[in-house]
């Protein structure tokens, strides 16, 4: 065992043992996360994708104060319509109604009234050797059966265009909306798009004493539908990352276990106040990589982190150790969706963070439609 799979192991240990220290120190009591419901109207057609724009998988922004400050004035029920787009190219597209909505009140998670954007405590840092990379590479190669068919790490998916998803039902994918549209058209390989599931060379028939010479295969599964929010659809970049997320459904059911969405909580209130994502990085071909690292900052739509990646972890399920009511016991569920990297512009001064899109309330009301088709089943458990 090398240094770094042996650190891993330990790091792995620490996670199980950590919300269990925290839950007999610390044990949270949170009120119940008020949900929006979302009603959908009859959907539209609308003429078929050309699919003429190129992948991106290097997303990056660059943001002031005007935008780092701004409020979100236009109408929700505008940014929460989303097309659809199926296996055959034909699309629609889906206006909403929101229901319950009027009674958030400025809430931190909501959309309608986010805080003023800030950024605190946050020291100016040495220039980057290489792109979202911070200092020493801090990220994990995922080796053997007992990693990569193990939760959570078995829930991260290859997506056909270059990006990295992460299962959320027996069905369905979330991955970023850059890797499937960039927010015009979509892109060239969302024609016949496909989802990749690793099987490790043990199972793949490989002898045991080659499997450490061996990488992983990938066994890939058509989509049947995928669905965009129109936030991601024809708006500026900066505003259009709030946005940045996709929902694919596949042709088929999987066997693998999947992670449960959430609201994502304030950094505070999650184990460790970390976060952490394992994806398919360029730089790193056939391997699937894992990170962790704290949350640096947050707005009401943003997760801003150090977390090192590289092109190929967009779409990654952003996830942290989040206190479940029901259960009384810390679970790991997807509070996120990585998205790329941006430069902030505050008070003459440049920073730059990775990015991951945050599970708002009404992000979650949205996706869990999408996953359920029935507004009726989402509720935050």
């Amino acid at each position: 065992m090398t240094p770094r799979e042996s650190f891993l192991r330990t790091h792995l240990l620490l996670q199980l043992l950590l919300p269990l220290t925290l839950s007999v120190l610390h044990p949270p009591h949170h009120p119940p996360v008020h949900l929006p419901t979302l009603v959908p109207h009859t959907p539209t057609p609308l003429t078929r994708s050309r699919f003429s724009a190129q992948t991106q998988l290097d997303f990056t922004t660059h943001c002031n104060s005007s935008c780092f400050h701004r409020e979100q004035e236009e109408q929700l029920s505008e940014k929460l319509a989303f097309e659809t787009l199926y296996s055959d190219g034909s699309r629609t597209l889906t206006t909403v109604d929101l229901e319950g909505d009027d009674d958030f009140e400025g809430d931190a998670l909501d959309l309608r009234h986010p805080p003023s954007r800030r950024v605190v405590g946050v020291k100016p840092r040495h220039k980057r050797v290489r792109r979202q990379i911070y200092g020493a590479d801090g990220r994990f190669n995922i080796h053997g059966d007992n990693f990569l068919l193990d939760y959570p790490f078995s829930t991260a998916v290859r997506i056909s265009t270059g990006c990295t998803g992460v299962l959320v039902s027996q069905q369905h994918v979330l991955t970023a909306a850059h890797c499937v549209h960039d927010g015009k058209d979509y892109v060239n390989g969302a024609r016949k798009l496909r989802v990749g599931f690793l099987i490790p060379p043990s199972i793949n028939g490989t002898k045991n004493g080659l499997t450490s010479a061996k990488k992983p295969v990938v066994r890939w599964v058509r989509v049947k539908r995928t669905r965009v929010p129109k936030g991601w659809i024809q708006g500026p970049q900066e505003i259009s990352m709030d946005f940045d997320y996709a929902l694919l459904e596949l042709r088929w059911p999987h066997q693998r276990p999947f992670m449960r969405l959430s609201v994502a909580p304030s950094s505070d209130d999650l184990a460790g106040n970390r976060i952490h994502f394992s994806g398919f990085d360029s730089d790193r071909p056939g391997e699937l990589v894992y990170r962790f690292c704290p949350v640096e900052e947050e707005s009401s739509d943003l997760i801003y982190q150090h977390c090192d990646a590289r092109p190929g972890a967009s779409g990654s399920g952003v996830y942290g150790r989040v206190w479940d009511n029901s259960l009384e016991r810390w679970e790991r569920k997807v509070i996120g969706i990585f998205s790329g990297h941006q430069w902030l512009e505050i008070d003459g001064e440049n920073r730059d963070y990775n990015v991951a899109v945050r599970i708002t309330p009404l992000k979650f009301a949205q996706i869990c439609y999408w996953v359920h088709g029935n507004r009726l089943d989402c509720v935050q458990d």
